[in-house]
């Protein structure tokens, strides 16, 4: 656990905490304003907290190379997580844009 200093480790772990967060409020607003199109954010966030923590496990054992594949999965997840979250933010505005169905 000594790749990263105290300060950075804490920066770590908060942004992962955070990025949760996150995804339980967007599901949550979702829920409360009736938008359901808007949990398709919180899901493409996964593959992005996926990514982070690939990277914090990687550092907690001190960069070990044994465990170097954790690099590859973080930059995989971090393609995939960009992917999705431009995929649901088109999603939610192509649904903005839609007609309001009913009467």
């Amino acid at each position: 656990m000594h790749a990263l200093s105290f300060p950075t480790w804490m920066i770590h772990i908060s942004s992962v905490l955070e990025w949760m967060v996150a995804m339980g409020f967007i599901w949550q607003f979702a829920a409360v304003r009736q938008r359901p199109v808007w949990r398709w954010l919180a899901i493409a966030m996964f593959p992005a907290l996926i990514s982070a923590m690939a990277a914090c496990t990687w550092h907690f054992f001190d960069n070990d190379p044994g465990y170097s594949w954790l690099v590859t999965l973080q930059a995989a997840m971090t393609v995939v997580g960009n992917t999705t979250l431009c995929l649901a933010a088109w999603w939610i505005w192509r649904q903005s844009q839609a007609p309001a169905s009913g009467g």
